[in-house]
């Protein structure tokens, strides 16, 4: 596994679930990984890890709803490791309330983290991203960024359905540019943020309505993110990687 040799990656919400098994999992190809996310403790773990297996990686705390924030990681890559080639909008919350019960604070939180710091990302990244050469945008989107659910998560769905359309959008616009950029809708996956599902009516549901009965692994989405990211996808963009275990084909 050497697909990313010579590469730089910036993974946020690197510092647990699905951003840590990405950020591993493009070391492991050869990428130098900026790991980002606001829980230090967690992140700088990670690089650690990285790092103790051979790999170069830093780990900057950022704020995805921050421009500010994301012009010093941007500027971190370059300095550390002279460019970006890969840019992995991973960092995200989630809720489980009804409509009814969504405050307007949850709701512009949410959208805050999930859609807008998409937005932020990739504007802060262009101009690296198309000095690259072979630039890949991977957003990390969701099953429920093109399904109803369960009728729940209002202010998720509508994020993650924004960067679904996002993804398309810019993708035509860097076609020319040489960037491609992709989004990966997971499904259930075991990782923290599922947490607050765990042994309740919803943890049961997740598991009725994916047809290969069980959750998906975090292990399971960096594999998609490690192949999106390199050259085997020099013919992928503006495309929707479902990894999940078979919930949207229902």
């Amino acid at each position: 596994m050497d697909r990313l040799r010579d590469r730089t990656a910036l993974v946020t919400g690197g510092g647990n679930g699905i951003g840590r098994a990405i950020a591993l999992r493009l070391a492991q190809e050869g990428a130098a990984v900026l790991v980002t996310d606001v829980q230090d403790d967690a992140g700088e773990k990670v690089a650690g890890e990285i790092r103790d297996g051979g790999g170069r990686a830093v780990f900057v705390h950022h704020d995805v709803t921050d421009e500010h924030s994301w012009s010093a990681a941007v500027d971190r890559a370059a300095a550390e490791f002279g460019g970006l080639d890969v840019l992995v909008n991973n960092a995200g919350i989630g809720d489980l309330g009804a409509i009814e019960d969504t405050t307007l604070e949850d709701y512009e939180r949410t959208i805050s983290v999930d859609q807008t710091g998409v937005f932020l990302g990739m504007r802060a990244a262009a101009d690296l991203l198309k000095a690259s050469g072979h630039g890949s945008v991977i957003n990390i989107s969701s099953i429920f960024g093109a399904s109803g659910g369960f009728g729940t998560s209002p202010a998720y769905h509508a994020a993650k359905g924004a960067v679904r359309t996002l993804t398309k959008n810019v993708a035509l616009a860097w076609a020319r540019a040489g960037v491609r950029v992709n989004s990966i809708h997971p499904g259930f996956i075991d990782t923290p943020m599922l947490d607050q599902a765990r042994g309740t009516e919803f943890e049961t549901a997740m598991l009725d309505v994916t047809p290969m009965g069980r959750l998906g692994r975090p292990e399971e989405i960096a594999a998609a993110a490690a192949f999106l990211a390199g050259d085997d996808a020099s013919f992928v963009t503006g495309a929707e990687l479902y990894v999940d275990g078979g919930y949207i084909a229902r």
